[in-house]
């Protein structure tokens, strides 16, 4: 897991570098812990989109959608939990399994080949 450290302002959005784009494999994810102690799920696709979703499954409280095994259910980026196999839209962390249960979708960009995640 990568620890960053950047100051944020009240209300504003951060860009935040977590890591070199290549360091993300293809149709895996890594953890980021950020210095306020959230942890984010940085996911890139087989065609090499970059997707975050907040890394902790709402089912099983574990910190580990990260090692979810990342897919395509109808057309949508997902990712299915490693422990009770949810799967989530990893555009907007909505749970496909159970529509009353969303996680934190974070937006990032890739500039210069590192990918930065963005927090207010």
């Amino acid at each position: 897991m990568t620890v960053l450290s950047e100051k944020r302002s009240a209300g504003a959005e951060v860009w935040t570098p977590v890591c070199r784009a290549e360091q993300v494999p293809r149709a895996a994810g890594v953890a980021v812990l950020l210095d306020d102690g959230v942890q984010v799920a940085v996911f890139r696709t087989v065609e090499g989109d970059v997707f975050g979703l907040s890394n902790v499954d709402p089912f099983s409280g574990a910190a580990v959608l990260s090692r979810g095994i990342v897919g395509d259910v109808g057309g949508v980026p997902v990712v299915a939990s490693p422990v009770y196999k949810q799967n989530f839209d990893l555009r907007t962390g909505q749970c496909l399994d159970d529509a009353g249960v969303r996680i934190e979708a974070y937006p990032l960009r890739v500039t210069d080949g590192i990918v930065h995640v963005g927090v207010r």
